[in-house]
């Protein structure tokens, strides 16, 4: 069963994420990942960068599983600063949409006070049904 998006009745489409998925298969947890490359080196500094990378990392450990981006129901993405993120928010959509394409996620998004990385800006946790 390919995941789907759940909407109740008179509720309006949300606009890049879903309020809930349902779907079935076996489950890839996928730990916070951080804007540095498999070799643990940041190359940018700025948020929408060091967000693609995190999304890079996302879909390389879906491959990995056997799976997709397209597998992918739930999103929680940790910022250091909600400002910078909603600043950087054209970048981070194309970044999204090249590397995961799919907007029927559940996504909650959480403004911390820092992430255990000093110079990470972003952590993206993710869970993957892969059929």
């Amino acid at each position: 069963m390919k995941p789907q998006a759940v909407l109740p009745q008179g509720w309006p489409r949300p606009k890049g994420y879903a309020n809930g998925v349902v779907a079935q298969g076996r489950m890839l947890f996928i730990a916070g990942m951080i804007g540095w490359d498999a070799d643990g080196v940041f190359h940018s500094d700025e948020f929408g960068a060091q967000a693609r990378q995190a999304l890079r990392n996302v879909a390389d450990l879906l491959q990995a599983a056997g799976g997709s981006s397209a597998h992918i129901v739930r999103m929680t993405w940790y910022v250091t600063d909600k400002r910078e993120y909603l600043a950087a928010a054209r970048d981070v959509g194309q970044a999204f949409r090249e590397i995961i394409g799919n907007y029927d996620i559940a996504m909650t998004a959480v403004e911390v006070k820092a992430l255990i990385e000093d110079r990470a800006k972003v952590e993206i946790e993710a869970t993957a049904v892969l059929p």
